[in-house]
Parts: C-alpha cells; structure tokens; sequence
C-alpha cells in the first residue's frame, strides 16, 4: 500500500514502525475471510483491510480520531487471525496497538466509556482488586439486566453477567516450595484473572512441571504482564507493568531459568513481545528480548519435556477450542492437540476453530453485542462435536465458553495433570470420579 508520511513523521519511530506495516499491505483481502467481525457483520471497515485504511488516514494525515473510526477500531478483537491469513506479512498487531495508543491520547470518549475503561485498567489486572470487584459483582448482579437496556452501561451489566456466582478459595500468597529438578528451575507466571477465577490452573500447572522433573518458582515483584491496559492504548500503564516484570525476571535469569512459563496464552503472546514494546529503551531493550526469548507456553514446555507416564482414567473426548493468542499469537498450533492425545483423550477441533470465541481480553465487556454472537457460535460449533468437556489454554477463552454452554471448560493442563497421576479436574469430579 503506498503511503505518504512526512519526513518529520517518519522520524518518530513508532510511526516508521506502523508505515511500514502499512506499506506491506497489498490489498489482497484474504484477511476478510478469516475475520470475525468481518464475517459477522460484512463490514468492510470492520475488516483487516479496512482498518488499515482507517489507520493509515489517521496516522498519515495526524487527525483526530472521530467517532466512526474508533468504532470501528474498537471492534478489532486483536485475534489475529488475519495475520496466519496474510500472504504478505502484514504485522497488523503492532499496526492496531499504535492505532490504539494513538486514539487514546487524541480522542476523548463520552465520560461514561471514560470511566468505566478506568476502572478496568485499575481492577482486572490487580489480583486483590479483581477478587474484592468480583465480591461485589455478586450482589448487583441482578442490576445487569436493567443496566443492559442503557446503551452506555451495557458494558458495566456485561460485567456483572461474566462475574462468577462463586468464588474460589483464595491461593496461597507464598512462594512455592519445589524441590530442585533435574531439568532445570523454571518461573510459573503468576497471573493475575487466572488466579482469582481458577486457582486450580496454578495447582495442575506445578505439579505437572515438577512431574516432567522442573523445580518451579515465582517472581518476586512480578505483577499483570500488561496486556490489558496495552490493548485499550494505555500505553504508558503496559510499559510500567512490562519494565517490573523485566526487572523482576531477570532477577531470576540470573540465577539460572529454563523459561518463564506461562499458562494464560493472551498473556504470553504479550510478554514474547516485551522485546518490541521496549525496544526504544535504552535501559530495558535487551533485558526484554531476552525475557521474550525464555517466555514459554506451558504446552511448549511440556511438548519439550515429554510428559510423565500416563495412569488409567475414564476414557473421554474433548473438543479442544485453541484460544487466538497461541494459533494466531504465538503460531502454536499442534502442541496442546497432541499433548492431550498422549494422554489418552480423543481430541476434537470445532468446524471453526481459527476463529475467535468473543473473549479477546476486554472484549467481552467494551463489546458485549458481538462477543455475544461470537460466543454463542462457537458454543454451538462446540457442541455438535459431543465432548464430555472442553479444554483450552487462556483463562479469558474458558470464562467466555462457560458463558455459552453447560458442558465443563478446563485448562489443558488440568486434563495432562489427572492422566499423569493429578486429581480430577474439579469441574469434572462430581461426574467423573
């Protein structure tokens, strides 16, 4: 696609960075096949494609964003699906989290947005916030359908309705005792929704990896990877976060790690890409990429290892919904399947397992209409394959699908962990004993 940035543009090095994502672009339009939004709603504005004529208009001529273009931007569920589609390399990732960045500090939103987008940014990604937030939401919930019929506060009753109507008991606070393993020490991140909503993940995850011969740690000073604030363009809030989370990993890399092992894939697909988020700090910049580089997703690392020796367990099939962020994210596209086959399950992929579930971080809050439909659709494309439960590998995925459907929605790791010698998922326990 030509452009036609100024020389003075060009040297800011974010807009160098976005025009020459916008140049790649051939027009081709194979990304309208694969977009969600693009086949819901047959928008061409809400297509890849379209988007970056949207970007490069408001980029290259430095407009204020208006309305109707940060509608459509907002819409980008950021599955990137478009970019496994892309013949041409197209980095849409980087080009939409600019285009972001760039709204959020020239566009000023109707203060209702204004505030709850500030109250998201300062709850969800603090673990103690979000347990004291979802206590609330408990007892307003039946608030949500009355703050459904206000268009404004759609989002605030789409809250209340993905709030559990229980909570977990809180996971310890202390660090793990591990003993030392023979493949090395490696870092569980901690997280911070998972925690809160499914301490058990955390629970399978140790026990797996010290099975397979890890001795496994926690961070100190590690906190949310950033991931939220980053796709709402609070730019100066997800580099805080990743600059704590460097320092605090690299603490550890210089005690020896194998990886940082992640079991929230949005949150992966974020912390690989720390090296480019700091790649203009002089301080930070190669401390990043190497966090990038030592940043696993749990299946790589057991893929790795080999899993432990497999017990006898009831005989079950799976439909296996891979989250956005490790097919498209992270391009990890056999790992989790095959793991789960070596353990003994049947594993199926739903007809329209490329795309997204609706989830996508925020998404399901600041777009509840179309997370709505995409949710639902995938529930029904999940059922027809007549699982006994549904496993994943993103905490936001596993939330969203158990909007939709009764059947039981597990951590893959959960599952590897009961056929290697682990309890049953507690989802699973009261059915299958």
């Amino acid at each position: 696609m030509q452009t036609d940035f100024t020389p003075a543009q060009l040297a800011d090095k974010d807009m160098a960075s976005s025009e020459a994502v916008i140049r790649k672009c051939v027009h081709c339009g194979f990304c309208t096949a694969t977009c969600p939004t693009y086949v819901l709603l047959g928008d061409e504005l809400d297509s890849p494609r379209g988007r970056i004529y949207l970007i490069k208009d408001m980029l290259e001529n430095e407009r204020i964003p208006g309305e109707d273009v940060v509608k459509h931007i907002d819409r980008c569920l950021s599955c990137l699906s478009c970019m496994t589609t892309c013949p041409s390399g197209v980095n849409y990732m980087h080009l939409v989290d600019h285009a972001r960045a760039y709204i959020e500090k020239n566009y000023r939103r109707p203060w209702p947005e204004r505030a709850l987008r500030a109250v998201v940014a300062a709850i969800l990604p603090n673990p103690a916030r979000f347990r004291a937030a979802l206590a609330l939401a408990r007892l307003a919930r039946p608030l949500a359908p009355f703050l459904a019929q206000v268009k404004p506060l759609r989002p605030a009753a789409a809250m209340l309705q993905l709030a559990p109507e229980r909570l977990p008991p809180k996971p310890s606070a202390d660090a793990p005792v591990s003993p030392p393993g023979s493949r090395g020490r490696v870092v569980l991140m901690q997280g911070c929704a998972e925690p809160v909503l499914r301490p058990e993940t955390r629970a399978a995850t140790m026990r797996l990896l010290e099975r397979c011969g890890y001795q496994v740690s926690f961070a100190q000073g590690e906190e949310c990877c950033g991931a939220l604030t980053h796709h709402m363009g609070k730019e100066a809030l997800a580099l805080q976060s990743a600059r704590r989370n460097v320092d605090a990993w690299t603490r550890e890399i210089e005690k020896g790690l194998e990886a940082i092992v992640i079991t929230a894939s949005g949150c992966g697909t974020t912390v690989k890409d720390y090296g480019f988020m700091l790649r203009h700090d002089p301080a930070y910049a190669a401390k990043a990429a190497k966090v990038s580089a030592l940043a696993k997703d749990v299946s790589e690392v057991l893929q790795a290892a080999g899993l432990p020796p497999v017990v006898s367990i009831p005989s079950l099939t799976v439909a296996y919904h891979p989250p956005c962020s490790i097919q498209h994210g992270q391009r990890i596209t056999t790992a989790p399947q095959s793991l789960l086959r070596e353990a003994g399950f049947t594993v199926r992929l739903p007809a329209d397992s490329h795309l997204c579930c609706g989830s996508a971080g925020t998404y399901n809050i600041f777009q509840p209409e179309i997370a709505g439909q995409l949710g639902a659709r995938k529930a029904e494309t999940i059922t027809a394959l007549k699982p006994d439960v549904v496993a994943t590998g993103n905490i936001g995925c596993a939330v969203q699908i158990g909007q939709h459907m009764a059947t039981p929605v597990v951590h893959i790791v959960e599952l590897l962990d009961w056929a290697t010698g682990g309890p049953a998922p507690a989802a699973l326990a009261p059915a299958k004993t």
